[in-house]
């Protein structure tokens, strides 16, 4: 019953359609049955003068939009003697908005989903304070109320409630929400720990290091509601069909009248031209493609990006944590007599834990990865833009560049380097011990990614870069992208996207310097998984996973999205033109065109929602 009043509540005109049906019903079973047809005739007039208003509005803002077709098919209806006919095609019009409603609220289930998931409270540590247990206090509080430095308690299952960083020595997280990576996911003490992840199975103190709107989380809330409110001109994709459509509807309703005499051939043609499959068909199918794009990991801001999406033409690339991953990784070891590559990753990584720099975090891995424990240290410390030195057992480490290397070990030799590499050289003592050389890798699925555009026929690609040629020229040769632009500023990059045709253009990147050109781009994709927030906000596509495969993922959905709502949209006008055809012969009554019609609603929306799982593929097809 509460259900009942609420759908009442949300939906007034198809209440009071269907109980002036009731009514007009009851009527015909009593005395009073000529009552009837007045009543289901006098109530669909003043709905069609109330939709004849909005028409008008919508023609003096220079829209020309399907709602006349409605109109004259009630009008039509009730001046030729067939008022329940005329009350079918009001209850077609009023239920249509609750139709559109259930089948937008299908297709935005991934987005919505999204949303329900932020985290809301958190439990914070009252340092200093004990409860009456002797353990530490704590209270819940609004996400909102906690302050940078707070020290909060995650339990078991929870959501991570603010961007925060790790007290306990290691702890185990599902971070799929966010990048897509499906196994959990281990930290150490003093690691960054995203808002939105889950805890594993232990309870974590962690310390608050952002507020909660300013957490990853938060911001990808944000960039979901933009999504889910912006109301493209694109998504009223029918409304290109709706002045051919009705000057067809009329003309054949003219012309079924005029051969055969008999005004109710004029309405009977029009009750099976109203235009709900138009006006529905698109916006689903959109919100759909919308929702299809969220499950893939990518939130796109509104069906116009869709629509962009399906008519690429040329496709630009950052490359530095766009193509390449933007971690570099040490692609070699080389040492000095007496030393081995064991030795010499130990003696760095024991020292770089101690370390900001962003290589630091890369060598303390390659440890690890080698099964490598780090040694004791009794005392580092780090000298900006050189390096860091530690103290330990054996002696002292010097790690970092080969000019400050050298001051304590004279007998450093040089590595010969390729384009893209780096190295960082370790001493210990007063000896040298050998250099790691590291290198940004190529993405494991750009080649994969670059060859997918090609497939879907985006016909010009260019890497637009500020790293210098050297790096940019064979990296962009390994995927065969034969444009490159290097040593970009950020304005150089704005200006070269300008000239590139054919369009629409497609940009890709994820730092604060690629926001600019995001924004510029027709279509602006920000890898955001660990790109900047600015790079997010610019984009019109943003990628929570960490995989440039999504770039083929977006234009992929956006092709097959726009198809499905070209095909819904031809399907209802099909159908539509089927039963006027039927009509104007005289062998379709206005009562059974009228129901007919709503089966064509009906078909038009299951078609649309087609764009939520986009179409079927063979296996091995994609």
């Amino acid at each position: 019953m509460t259900q009942l009043r609420r759908a009442i509540r949300a939906y007034p005109l198809v209440a009071a359609t269907a109980a002036v049906g009731i009514v007009g019903l009851l009527l015909l079973a009593t005395p009073a049955r000529s009552t009837a047809p007045w009543l289901v005739g006098g109530y669909a007039l003043l709905i069609a003068a109330w939709q004849a208003v909005g028409m008008v509005r919508q023609l003096l803002r220079g829209h020309a939009g399907l709602d006349i077709l409605a109109v004259t098919a009630v009008v039509a209806a009730v001046l030729v003697g067939e008022p329940w006919a005329a009350l079918v095609v009001v209850l077609m019009l009023t239920g249509g908005e609750a139709l559109e409603d259930y089948a937008e609220n299908r297709s935005k289930r991934e987005l919505t989903a999204l949303l329900e998931r932020a985290p809301s409270q958190a439990t914070r540590v009252l340092e200093g304070q004990l409860d009456e247990d002797g353990g530490e206090r704590t209270e819940v509080v609004d996400v909102h109320e906690i302050m940078i430095g707070d020290t909060l308690l995650v339990r078991p299952g929870a959501l991570v409630p603010v961007d925060a960083i790790l007290c306990e020595d290691a702890a185990s997280f599902d971070e799929s929400s966010l990048t897509g990576e499906s196994l959990p996911v281990d930290r150490a003490a003093g690691e960054k720990v995203a808002s939105g992840v889950i805890n594993g199975s232990a309870a974590v103190h962690m310390r608050a290091t952002a507020l909660a709107s300013d957490s990853q989380y938060q911001q990808i809330v944000r960039l979901v509601e933009t999504a889910q409110h912006s109301k493209a001109k694109t998504v009223r994709m029918a409304d290109r069909y709706a002045v051919p459509f009705t000057l067809v509807s009329l003309g054949i309703a003219g012309l079924a009248w005029w051969l055969s005499g008999d005004a109710v051939r004029f309405a009977e043609v029009l009750v099976v031209a109203t235009p709900c499959p138009l006006l529905i068909a698109a916006p689903v199918a959109f919100l759909g493609g919308m929702s299809r794009a969220a499950k893939a990991g990518l939130i796109v801001k509104g069906g116009g990006t869709l629509e962009q999406l399906a008519r690429v033409r040329s496709a630009a690339f950052d490359k530095t944590g766009t193509l390449t991953t933007g971690k570099p990784e040490p692609r070699g070891i080389l040492t000095q007599p007496g030393f081995t590559e064991e030795d010499v990753l130990q003696l760095a990584a024991s020292a770089e834990v101690y370390s900001s720099h962003v290589l630091a975090s890369a060598v303390v891995g390659a440890a690890k990865a080698r099964g490598l424990s780090l040694l004791a240290v009794t005392e580092a410390e780090e000298y900006a833009t050189n390096g860091v030195s530690a103290r330990l057992a054996g002696g002292t480490v010097r790690v970092g560049k080969p000019a400050w290397v050298r001051e304590v070990a004279s007998d450093l030799v040089h590595a010969e380097l390729e384009p893209g590499e780096l190295a960082i050289y370790v001493a210990r003592n007063d000896r040298f011990a050998g250099v790691i050389v590291m290198r940004d890798r190529l993405r494991e699925d750009a080649i994969d990614t670059i060859a997918a555009l090609h497939g879907l026929g985006v016909e010009r690609m260019l890497v637009v870069t500020g790293d210098v040629a050297a790096t940019a020229y064979p990296l962009a040769a390994q995927l065969r992208i034969g444009e490159v632009h290097a040593e970009c500023t950020p304005a150089d990059k704005v200006r070269i996207i300008a000239d590139v045709h054919p369009r629409p253009l497609l940009m890709t990147g994820d730092g604060l310097n690629d926001a600019p050109v995001l924004a510029a781009a027709d279509v602006g994709f920000a890898m955001g998984a660990r790109g900047s927030t600015a790079a997010s906000e610019s984009a019109d596509v943003v990628n929570r996973f960490d995989r440039i495969a999504g770039v083929a993922d977006a234009v992929q959905i956006g092709r097959d999205t726009v198809r499905i709502a070209v095909q819904s949209i031809w399907l209802g006008i099909g159908f539509s033109v089927v039963l006027m055809m039927i009509a104007a012969f005289g062998f379709l009554p206005a009562l059974l065109g009228a129901w007919l019609q709503e089966l064509v609603d009906l078909v038009a929306i299951l078609g649309a929602l087609r764009a939520i799982r986009g179409p079927k593929r063979r296996r091995g097809a994609e």
